[in-house]
């Protein structure tokens, strides 16, 4: 099982940034996907999560109406669309996958597969 997570970088405030996260080793297309961060000093966070599907998204408070989860089922890729980049966003993120259909997860603690983080800083 494999999630190489990509995409991330130095950002000004208010800029973006893509974060890809490509997947193998596992039936992706049956398998609920999260993104979650941790920041200096900080827990790892719930950040969004998306159904197999792609029919249901969520995300936190912290970030609704600023980034967005996607996903692309024949390329194995979850993606999240960050704008409106604020410097509290500076963390790692990391992908995971949750192999538990009946229920999308938002606690890092239900995820299965875990990718090894992108480093986002966020400039002031």
């Amino acid at each position: 099982v494999q999630l190489q997570a990509s995409g991330g970088g130095l950002v000004q405030a208010g800029g973006f940034l893509r974060l890809s996260c490509a997947a193998s080793g596992f039936t992706f297309s049956a398998t609920n996907m999260g993104w979650f961060r941790q920041g200096p000093g900080k827990e790892r966070e719930f950040v969004a999560a998306i159904r197999w599907n792609g029919g249901s998204t969520y995300y936190s408070e912290s970030v609704k109406g600023r980034f967005t989860i996607s996903r692309d089922n024949a390329k194995n890729t979850v993606y999240l669309q960050m704008n409106s980049l604020k410097p509290d966003d500076t963390a790692v993120y990391y992908c995971a996958g949750d192999l538990n259909l009946l229920k999308v997860e938002l606690s890092p603690t239900n995820y299965h597969y875990w990718g090894q983080g992108t480093l986002v800083t966020v400039s002031s």
